[in-house]
């Protein structure tokens, strides 16, 4: 589907979420952060979401709690902070690269 993260966004996620067990059973993380972000990329209201998401009320709540516990900015240093190493690495590869034939006569 358009909006649902793949396996490998998922592995990169996954630890940053809060994984307190409640009374009730938690409804699937993976499943409640694909309605998440679909309602966040349609930019519908949440009770537009798609029933295949799960209720709009739990990605909602889930979307709030997590907001007030920093779980957002957690993910999106983590995330920034793995960016800025690759861009660095790129960047410090391609200074290092042989520049063979470029000093020709």
């Amino acid at each position: 589907m358009r909006y649902e993260l793949s396996d490998y966004e998922w592995a990169a996620i996954k630890p940053f979420l809060p994984s307190k067990p409640r009374g009730v059973p938690r409804v699937n993380d993976r499943r409640v952060l694909d309605g998440i972000f679909w309602v966040l990329r349609s930019g519908a209201p949440w009770r537009d979401l798609p029933a295949s998401f799960g209720p709009h009320t739990t990605c909602y709540n889930r979307f709030v709690r997590w907001r007030r516990a920093g779980v957002w900015d957690q993910l999106m240093q983590a995330l920034t902070a793995g960016h800025d190493v690759a861009v660095q690495n790129r960047y410090i590869h391609r200074a290092r690269a042989p520049t063979w034939g470029l000093h020709r006569r």
